[in-house]
């Protein structure tokens, strides 16, 4: 265990993927059984997100899923990663994590987003199109005006019971989502550790330009992407084959299926377009053993100066999820 990391929250953020020969039930149960084992390694925050008609991936409903973490565990933090408040009224937002603040007190955290739909049917059926992120800001204002008792776009509308209570408001952005959160003063969530200096960048731009807050007095960073920890090198690339197949895919075939196997996915004829994609998904991670992945943290969160790692890894191999965040664990000092 290394200074850095002792110093440094480590958290997880869980899609709830289905795998092969195993239902979307089973994914989301999958997850609540996921959020014990991080509570119980010590993890500081266990997040869920959202995603509509997307083949492969079972979370749709991320408060109602929170809720059911919150219930299953007792110390963690939980929240979302994220609400895609665009695809939402403020109101109902402010709304449902004031009653999820209520039942469990101090544990939640509101993870916001600002992207709208997968597909133009998508955003058909929930009655937004693109230019609906446009107004994350201005949506954004009205969501924490509703705790905050100064939302003026409906004076005489309150939201309750998330009038007083102070639910931690966290920006999952780039670009102009990360300069959004400055001038909120709100802590950012940035994932994007394949383009190391584009995330610096946006970093960097976000604690210039951030302005104190109700929310946060000082810039606040998580970083967020994939890690992998095994006994060889070779176990831990492994555990990354599932989740590029099924991205490689989704590029091809505009749907993600469910995660399979490593065996099957090596195994797998491929195109030369789909080989292309695949390549692409698998480099970037950080992967490796023990003592590979410490160095590479090591050195990102110097880069950065992050102050909190979101780990959102996904593969078939469900034992070997579970022992790379055990692992993982023990190089932050967790209960490995």
């Amino acid at each position: 265990m290394t200074t850095t990391l002792a110093t440094t929250r480590f958290s997880v953020l869980d899609r709830s993927r289905t795998r092969q020969g195993h239902d979307a039930p089973q994914a989301l149960r999958d997850t609540v059984r996921f959020a014990r084992l991080a509570e119980a390694l010590g993890y500081h925050r266990f997040w869920v997100s959202e995603h509509h008609s997307v083949p492969g991936v079972a979370g749709s409903a991320p408060t109602v899923l929170a809720a059911a973490v919150a219930a299953a565990t007792s110390t963690i933090r939980v929240g979302t990663g994220g609400v895609m408040l665009p695809n939402h009224q403020p109101l109902v937002v402010a709304e449902q994590f004031g009653v999820l603040a209520s039942l469990f007190p101090g544990r939640i955290d509101m993870g916001l987003g600002r992207s709208v739909g997968f597909t133009d049917g998508i955003r058909r059926a929930i009655g937004r199109d693109k230019e609906d992120a446009d107004d994350f800001a201005t949506q954004l204002d009205q969501l924490l005006g509703y705790f905050t008792g100064t939302q003026t776009a409906h004076p005489q509308v309150h939201a309750h019971p998330a009038g007083g209570l102070r639910v931690p408001p966290f920006v999952l952005a780039t670009g102009e989502g990360a300069r959004i959160a400055a001038r909120a003063g709100l802590p950012l969530v940035i994932g994007d550790l394949r383009g190391q200096d584009r995330m610096l960048r946006a970093i960097e731009e976000y604690r210039a330009g951030f302005r104190p807050s109700l929310w946060s007095q000082e810039p606040y960073v998580v970083i967020s992407g994939t890690v992998a920890v095994a006994g060889t090198p070779e176990a831990a690339r492994r555990l990354l084959v599932p989740e590029a197949w099924s991205l490689a895919y989704s590029r091809t075939h505009g749907a993600f299926p469910p995660l399979t196997p490593a065996e099957e996915t090596e195994a797998r004829t491929m195109t030369a377009r789909e080989r292309e994609f695949y390549q692409a998904a698998l480099r970037g991670h950080v992967h490796g053993t023990e003592e590979q992945v410490a160095a590479d943290l090591e050195k990102l969160i110097g880069r950065s100066g992050a102050d909190e790692v979101l780990v959102t890894t996904s593969t078939y191999d469900r034992e070997g999820l579970a022992d790379s965040y055990r692992r993982l664990a023990g190089l932050f000092g967790g209960a490995a």
